[in-house]
């Protein structure tokens, strides 16, 4: 018998990779429609940049430095270039947009050997990188205009700030949380966020379109509920025991689980098939942390949104996740009953 040993991601039964990342595309849909209806131009212009960008550097850094055949047919660039778009502000220029998908592809993903040997999720390598370099272009968020509203720009859109941001600078300026809530300057309620009018990067607006696509790769099979569960679970707990410790300084846990890339990375980015744990009890461990760490960045660090720099540092514990907790070898039970 011939045994093949290969890199993640793995098929699974009548599963393919290529179906499987398009059946990640699918279920982001919805959050990339809700996105047009609020962002307009804009959200077209940035995602199929993106998507396009990812495609050709995945194209020309595989062909030409891996010196491999490229396999864009696969749609894990797409993805990347769609969690990306996702990632950033709908009205970013297009030059850093480029940046941000070199970045993604180049270091993310092919310096490391391409699909299956990436150790962080590419489409956060890209983020990460671009907000730490144009931390102005990065955080200058559009104000959400429905389309009743009439069609958005994509340079003529008038910028705003998060409600997490919002959130921050209310406490710095020592205002309480209800306070800062009610505040006119605050857009938004909880049942905006659900929808999602707000302003925020793309595929964090709208908690009702991500939660579809949730559902829809649940049902398909194509991730499992450990990790979103971990994550938003965790989070949770810890926003949910800090306000009720002192509900004038830390916002309640709804709060955080609508606003920023919580439900983005919980459900998209934090299940990436190479980036996270193979078994079901590491993918537990894997989503504590990460919710965990947002929560903690959110709420100490400089930084409104924690999301991305929580997923890339679990990234970097999967291996020791995988090495400690290990899937049973098949046969394993078998062997121990027989002895």
């Amino acid at each position: 018998m011939k045994l093949i040993v290969s890199p993640s991601p793995h098929q699974l039964g009548t599963n393919s990779v290529t179906k499987l990342m398009y059946g990640v595309i699918i279920a982001l849909l919805p959050a990339l429609l809700v996105s047009v209806y609020f962002f307009g131009l804009g959200a077209i212009v940035v995602t199929m940049t993106s998507i396009l960008a990812c495609v050709a550097f995945e194209y020309l850094l595989t062909r030409f430095l891996l010196k491999k055949e490229p396999t864009l047919t696969d749609g894990s660039a797409i993805i990347t270039g769609l969690l990306l778009a996702f990632n950033v502000p709908s009205n970013l220029p297009i030059w850093i947009i480029l940046i941000g998908a070199f970045v993604a592809i180049g270091v993310g993903k092919v310096s490391f050997g391409g699909l299956g040997n990436n150790v962080f999720n590419p489409a956060l390598v890209g983020r990460v990188f671009l907000l730490i370099s144009f931390p102005v272009q990065m955080t200058s968020w559009p104000k959400a205009v429905a389309l009743t509203d009439g069609f958005a720009g994509y340079t003529d859109v008038t910028s705003g700030a998060t409600p997490l941001a919002l959130l921050q600078e209310g406490i710095r300026n020592k205002e309480t949380v209800d306070t800062i809530l009610q505040n006119a300057d605050m857009p938004i309620n909880y049942m905006q966020m659900l929808i999602g009018n707000m302003g925020g990067s793309l595929g964090e607006v709208s908690a009702i379109a991500l939660i579809i696509g949730l559902i829809y790769m649940l049902m398909k099979k194509i991730i499992t509920w450990h990790i979103p569960v971990a994550v938003l679970g965790s989070a949770t707990i810890l926003s949910g025991i800090l306000w009720l410790v002192n509900s004038n300084l830390y916002a309640d846990p709804v709060f955080h689980l609508l606003t920023g890339g919580m439900l983005l990375g919980a459900i998209f980015m934090a299940t990436d098939y190479v980036s996270s744990p193979m078994s079901k009890s590491g993918m537990l461990i894997f989503g504590v942390g990460i919710g965990l760490l947002t929560i903690v960045i959110r709420i100490f660090g400089a930084f409104p949104e924690g999301m991305s720099f929580a997923i890339l540092i679990m990234n970097a514990f999967v291996p020791l996740i995988n090495m400690y907790f290990k899937p049973k070898r098949f046969g394993e039970v078998a062997k121990k009953k027989s002895e």
